[in-house]
């Protein structure tokens, strides 16, 4: 320890600074006396508040809003262009983002009573952290929620030709003529719709799979490419990158186009695509990277493996939380983490036992909901008919086209679709699916029921309002009889 080292002592010590981390440090002092530090060496709120679900979705908003005023008579005949304005829509967006300044989530942790030391943490004993001569030790707990870090692939010259990827994506400054994005997740078709929105005049789509979104049912990732390709998008399924040349790529920042045009060639056909951007969004990895978890014999790669309460394997102290321990890669699903692992370090510093549900994260392994917003829109929670198949489950299904009155009074030319998975022989939805505008407000209801385990006969009483698009439960329920 150097002779201008500062020590200090926390009941609990939380290694990340976005949302996942800020609940978890939250939760597991509220309404005690217990102390807690965030460590966060970039901005406070994390990838969440200024790189990935608020900006995106103030890129997505307009676009979604003039589509739904389009589809109206009386509403259409108002608008002077079915495009939204750009700068607008990215002034919008510095708005959501604060210009990427983190003040004001500073200032809520401090008011929470939560201190924020800014630097990079790593773990240097059992809890013990140091943030460069600054060395913190922790009484209860040391929480890691670093998040993760998007993936680029071995492609020759893809990595020299500095791509975008999702944060410059949602902090586009420059947009681009002619891009070519690489993967066919939710990131990818997201931004390529808002892509697409900003005026974007060739879009090009490399999938190495078969279908967009391959996680969901099969008819998502149709209905999604269906809109996507009237749209403009070019999408090439089975296709990957084979080679990227870009002779001056320079690091020019976040959005902004790094460097001239770049040649890529696409593995396969050996087509040759001119392109002023590329995109890539081919998967994010675990932020385990220089983190010291070698100094408790842990590996510095891949996720760090949890039990239900959040707890590191082999070390009682130490809780993984969000995208760094692999199980979910969603926001809500990290805070859902965090809430579950505060309180059980809350529980456990003040000697209460761990018997209850509050203490378990079990809604990760089959009750995840999610929402894309893409136009349609994708809901979903639970499994998928086929992985249920896999799983041994004997399910029968309700399929069909979502069209109830709260749809034609959206749309008179709606579409959508929608789709209940049911174990047979519990009598319950284990998943559920939704395309179509408007349903991203139609998943929590699933999720309730999927959670709940309510038996189908039970739900014939959950009576959806007239006219929205909730009736499709209604109609979905009739299927069944």
């Amino acid at each position: 320890m150097g002779v201008n080292s500062e020590t200090s002592t926390y009941d609990v010590v939380v290694i990340g600074g976005g949302p996942v981390g800020e609940n978890a440090a939250d939760y597991a002092i509220r309404g005690s006396e217990r102390t807690a530090v965030i460590i966060e060496h970039q901005l406070v709120g994390g990838e969440c508040s200024y790189w990935a679900c608020m900006p995106s979705k103030g890129l997505l908003g307009p676009g979604a809003a003039l589509a739904a005023a389009q589809a109206l008579p009386g509403a259409r005949e108002r608008l002077s262009d079915v495009a939204p304005d750009p700068s607008a829509v990215l002034a919008r967006r510095d708005t959501i983002t604060s210009g990427r300044d983190d003040s004001s989530q500073v200032e809520w942790a401090q008011n929470a009573g939560i201190d924020v030391i800014r630097g990079h943490g790593r773990i240097v004993g059992d809890r013990k952290v140091s943030v460069g001569d600054r060395h913190i030790r922790a009484r209860e707990a040391v929480v890691i929620a670093t998040g993760s870090i998007a993936s680029i692939p071995p492609v020759a010259g893809l990595r020299e030709a500095l791509p975008w990827t999702s944060r410059d994506a949602t902090n586009l400054i420059d947009i681009p003529e002619r891009i070519v994005v690489l993967g066919g997740g939710v990131v990818a078709c997201e931004a390529a719709t808002w892509l697409l929105d900003l005026g974007v005049r060739e879009l090009t789509m490399a999938v190495r799979g078969s279908r967009l979104l391959p996680k969901d049912e099969p008819f998502v990732g149709e209905m999604v490419a269906n809109s996507l390709t009237e749209r403009g998008a070019d999408i090439r399924f089975g296709t990957e990158l084979d080679r990227v040349e870009r002779p001056d790529a320079a690091d020019s920042g976040y959005g902004r186009l790094h460097g001239g045009p770049a040649r890529v060639t696409l593995r396969g056909s050996g087509d040759t695509l001119e392109v002023d951007e590329i995109l890539v969004a081919a998967g994010r990895a675990p932020a385990t990277a220089d983190l010291g978890l070698g100094a408790i014999d842990l590996p510095d790669t891949g996720p760090l493996t949890v039990d239900d309460h959040l707890i590191v394997s082999g070390h009682p102290w130490l809780y993984a939380v969000g995208d760094v321990n692999g199980r979910v890669a969603l926001t809500h699903m990290g805070k859902y983490q965090a809430r579950v692992a505060g309180d059980v370090i809350a529980a456990r510093a003040e000697g209460r036992n761990l018997d209850s549900s509050r203490y378990s994260a079990f809604a990760d392994h089959s009750a995840v909901p999610q929402v894309v917003f893409t136009r349609p829109e994708v809901a979903a929670v639970g499994i998928t008919e086929q992985q249920a198949r896999d799983d041994g489950v004997d399910v029968t299904v309700a399929d069909m086209d979502i069209a109830v009155a709260g749809t034609y009074l959206l749309d008179p030319e709606y579409s959508g679709h929608a789709k209940l998975v049911i174990d047979r022989a519990r009598d319950v939805i284990i998943g559920a699916t939704f395309v179509g505008a408007g349903t991203a407000e139609l998943v929590h209801s699933a999720t309730v029921a999927v959670v709940g385990e309510v038996p189908i006969e039970r739900l014939w009483h959950a009576v959806p309002s007239y006219p929205t698009v909730s009736e499709i439960w209604l109609r979905l329920l009739e299927s069944l009889r």
